[in-house]
């Protein structure tokens, strides 16, 4: 396979939830192999600009070879998302029109077998979206306790069999460090059960993936990122967010609830009228890819597609803040009803 073949997932639809403005400012914080930042930047005029963050060196050069033969009104930085708000402040940005989030591994990292995220390669265990960092799926492996280990495989990997497979790798690395990627695909083998080995699912793809998000930080990096971007949005903006698991996917659910809530302290009396929200769902019903979508590339099997909108300006008013729900006319605060 081509390492620099990527695909994107949900392109027509993320392109068309972004609503996007040809004079906007946009913001792409998982450029990857830029499939989705190409299509935004044709739809920009020369008034407009695209900021893609990439932290990997290598998606860096294939996405500025892409982007450069669509137009020069783009600039990449190699950074992690978490510093979004810092880079654009430093461009002299507060407000842009859409942001977007891609999360996952990008195809051509997954192809390179001496990134280490496949199970299919052999190679040595690394997992490091930015090649500069120090910590490797290796160190975590080699060096992080049993309780740390179970922790993450559990947490992270959603595998019921975390205790068993914590337990063989600390037996098995003091004897000989694990050291490979087929090494540890071979060891989680070892702990499973058959009729979990002879399902569809990869026996090795929960360990893998509560690897790479422990590596990369990826939870904790995107929580905080997601909630600075509801920030900089203009009225009328919008971010997407496309995620591959169900720990993304609920982070992302719960921010976005919370931000189209309407909050008021308990016991205050108001009318509809005086309530408002600055947010509001495009897709109520999370979008997901199609079939024809899903045979033509497998990776976007479990892809799903949320975006919010923001409709005013202005923060919260009132001090300690309690969450209202509405049945009809009424509105509940608390335990009391106004």
């Amino acid at each position: 396979m081509n390492e620099n073949v990527h695909i994107p997932v949900l392109l027509n639809e993320t392109i068309a939830g972004l609503n996007i403005k040809k004079d906007g400012i946009y913001v792409d914080c998982t450029l990857g192999g830029a499939g989705h930042a190409s299509e935004i930047l044709k739809m920009l005029s020369s008034n407009g600009k695209l900021y893609c963050l990439e932290q990997d060196e290598y998606a860096i050069q294939i996405a500025h070879q892409r982007l450069q033969e669509i137009g020069s009104n783009y600039k990449i930085v190699k950074t992690n998302f978490i510093h979004i708000k810092e880079i654009l402040e430093n461009e002299g940005i507060t407000k842009v029109d859409g942001i977007l989030y891609d999360l996952g591994v990008s195809s051509f990292q997954l192809n390179i077998a001496s990134r280490g995220f496949s199970y299919f390669q052999d190679a040595t265990l690394d997992m490091r979206m930015d090649t500069s960092q120090y910590l490797k799926a290796y160190d975590i492996v080699n060096f992080y306790t049993y309780e740390e280990l179970k922790r993450i495989f559990y947490v992270y990997g959603e595998e019921k069999f975390a205790p068993i497979i914590a337990k063989k790798i600390v037996q098995i690395r003091e004897t000989k460090p694990i050291e490979t990627t087929f090494e540890l695909v071979d060891l989680v083998k070892e702990c499973l059960p058959a009729r979990v080995k002879r399902q569809s699912k990869h026996p090795a793809k929960k360990v893998f993936q509560a690897l790479r998000i422990a590596v990369n930080d990826e939870l904790n990096v995107f929580e905080q990122s997601l909630k600075d971007s509801l920030d900089l949005l203009n009225i009328g903006g919008r971010i997407a967010v496309i995620t591959f698991h169900s720990l993304e996917d609920r982070i992302c659910k719960q921010i976005f609830k919370e931000a189209v809530e309407v909050h008021l302290p308990k016991g205050l009396a108001v009318q509809e009228k005086d309530i408002t929200t600055h947010f509001r769902l495009i897709n109520r019903k999370v979008i997901v890819p199609t079939n024809e979508e899903i045979e033509k590339n497998r990776r976007a099997h479990s892809a799903k597609l949320r975006i919010i909108e923001r409709i005013s300006e202005g923060e919260e008013k009132y001090g300690k803040l309690q969450t209202i729900t509405k049945t009809s006319k009424t509105y509940k605060v608390g335990s009391m009803i106004i």
